[in-house]
């Protein structure tokens, strides 16, 4: 009995949030045509970004959805999602962590993320990108897309962790994996539906 209750409990408040946010979309939605129509420009142009904000934060958790329940051994820790909308340069930001503290994994999303430039200039620049490559970064592709592969060696505890940066149109994807190996970090990006995620991102 216990159980069927906490099950209609969490369906109603589930339906309350998507109704909640639907609600505050359709208020912005409003203001930012009155405040228009009246010519209050600087408040139309508010609400329009509180507009954008909700917008990333719906497909932000349509990409959670898309994430996988592990990455290898390593189960998600969904309370820990982190998601939130931006405006002006940032944008869609979404986090999810995988396994224990100290065999930490995560998968990064950020839309319009600053370092875009660069990655892409030393991955489709190859003179540029062999002089700035080191020992511990190397190219890669994964699932056709070309990506950035990072090694790191604690010095403290001599364990190896990887960072694979995957440019996805205007969407950085990011994997990190601490006490892994390349082979491991490369398994995981493949598990993610990357072309799904940059369509639902763009």
């Amino acid at each position: 009995m216990k159980t069927t209750t906490m099950k209609i409990l969490l369906i109603i408040f589930v339906l309350a949030t998507a109704l909640l946010q639907a609600q505050d979309f359709d208020k912005n939605l409003a203001a930012a045509r009155t405040s228009y129509t009246a010519g209050d420009l600087e408040n139309s142009r508010f609400a329009m970004e509180q507009m954008l904000r909700d917008l990333d934060i719906a497909i932000g958790k349509e990409i959670l959805k898309l994430l996988p329940a592990k990455l290898g051994d390593r189960p998600a820790v969904e309370k820990s999602d982190n998601l939130t909308g931006g405006t002006g340069w940032a944008g869609l930001f979404v986090t999810r962590n995988y396994g224990p503290d100290n065999r930490r994994a995560s998968v990064e999303i950020i839309n319009n993320s600053p370092l875009m430039n660069s990655i892409g200039m030393i991955l489709n620049t190859p003179l540029l990108g062999g002089m700035m490559q080191d020992e511990n970064q190397k190219q890669v592709k994964v699932q056709g897309y070309k990506a950035l592969l990072n090694r790191h060696v604690d010095a403290e505890t001599a364990k190896t962790s990887y960072e694979l940066q995957v440019p996805m149109n205007n969407t950085l994807l990011t994997v990190k994996g601490f006490d892994a190996t390349e082979s491991e970090v490369l398994a995981w990006a493949n598990t993610i539906p990357l072309g799904k995620i940059a369509q639902l991102a763009q």
